[in-house]
């Protein structure tokens, strides 16, 4: 009843940028807490970011200053704007929307390296 599709990931130079993109369908994301997870090779998936039905946003402390989670409620999108990557955000990453029951994306790789 809930599906989410990313979009966005790729290959990225370190220092540069992408821009991912999580549309869902069955739910009107503003009314949930939308996150970015990721899971490195090798590592257990963790949380990114986080954006609240009131706005408000949250960020693991790796990433701060460097990514930015916004939506745009008209498309029912969350988008992760990620900047000046580093080799250590190589990771799958996850659209979550926690409407009580976890929805999540199939995932878009990230990968970071000269």
């Amino acid at each position: 009843q809930v599906q989410l599709v990313e979009s966005g990931g790729g290959l990225a130079l370190p220092g540069g940028s992408l821009r991912l993109s999580c549309t869902a369908s069955g739910r009107y994301l503003p009314n949930y807490t939308t996150g970015w997870y990721r899971q490195a090779p090798g590592k257990q998936r963790e949380l990114v970011a986080r954006i609240f039905s009131d706005n408000k946003t949250n960020y693991v402390d790796s990433v701060k200053g460097r990514f930015t989670i916004s939506r745009d409620s008209s498309k029912n999108t969350v988008f992760l704007q990620m900047n000046s990557l580093k080799v250590e955000d190589t990771a799958v990453y996850y659209c979550n929307v926690a409407t009580g029951v976890n929805y999540w994306g199939r995932g878009t790789l990230v990968t970071v390296s000269s």
